[in-house]
């Protein structure tokens, strides 16, 4: 099998002009949890093969239910390992650095945000996701945003809008709250997948504590098929302009 033909279906829609150009892009992607891992998947399968996956967890067994390299043999390895493994079976020649490391304070001077062509977020932390959003959007890349996936079951309700518009997302809230507060604001404006679907949990509160990710300050629930379509649709985001620059 030759790894052009895993693209044929989609060379023929787009076309092989853009095809040359998914290949050429680089692209970060931080965080690859319930999100991200479906993006980088979105992004593996549409012909993109310079992408960098960061991300410092373990896959732990309540990562089983929505992370895309999450299975009952894979828990307690790392995150972006595994996920790598993965990505190198759809496509042997994509060029996949896999960083096992946390984006924050003291791992931002080790990224070149300049040398790529998107960065994709999909951190969790609210802190190191304002800091990655302030220093992104004032690199040369362009940045895509997750806001956040939980407590959501309907997929119709997934939309796409710029920051500044994002309404009935706590996090969003949060997010804007925090900046206008410490008067830093992101240099540009980006686009963020985000839904205004917020229920409660109805489970046990003791589940609450069965989450390996002990850095969350709030566990809640999520399912499969939203998060996934949250990370799809960052992929597409990337597909979709770069599509649009060549096909006017």
């Amino acid at each position: 099998m030759a790894s052009k033909d895993i693209f044929n279906r989609t060379e023929l829609l787009l076309g092989p002009d853009v095809m040359e150009a998914l290949s050429q892009k680089r692209v970060i992607v931080f965080g690859v949890g319930g999100v991200g891992s479906w993006c980088v998947e979105g992004l593996v399968r549409s012909g993109i093969s310079d992408i960098t996956i960061v991300d410092s967890d373990v896959v732990g067994v309540t990562n089983v239910n929505r992370q895309l390299m999450a299975t009952s043999s894979t828990v307690g390895r790392v995150k972006v390992e595994a996920l790598k493994e993965r990505l190198l079976e759809i496509n042997p020649e994509a060029r996949i650095e896999a960083l096992h490391k946390a984006f924050n304070e003291e791992t931002l001077e080790e990224f070149d945000f300049d040398s790529y062509d998107y960065v994709i977020d999909a951190v969790d932390s609210l802190k190191d996701k304002i800091l990655l959003l302030l220093t992104a959007s004032g690199s040369k890349a362009k940045l895509f945003s997750s806001m956040g996936a939980a407590l959501k079951v309907d997929p119709t309700k997934v939309k796409v809008d710029k920051f500044w518009q994002v309404r009935g997302c706590p996090l969003g809230a949060a997010i804007r709250k925090k900046m206008r507060r410490e008067k830093t604001f992101p240099s540009k404006d980006f686009l963020c997948v985000y839904g205004d679907e917020v229920l409660p949990n109805r489970g046990d509160p003791s589940l609450q504590g069965k989450e390996a990710d002990s850095r969350k300050a709030v566990v809640n629930g999520t399912t499969a098929h939203v998060t996934s379509i949250f990370g799809m649709t960052l992929a597409g985001l990337v597909i979709e302009d770069i599509y649009s620059t060549i096909v006017k």
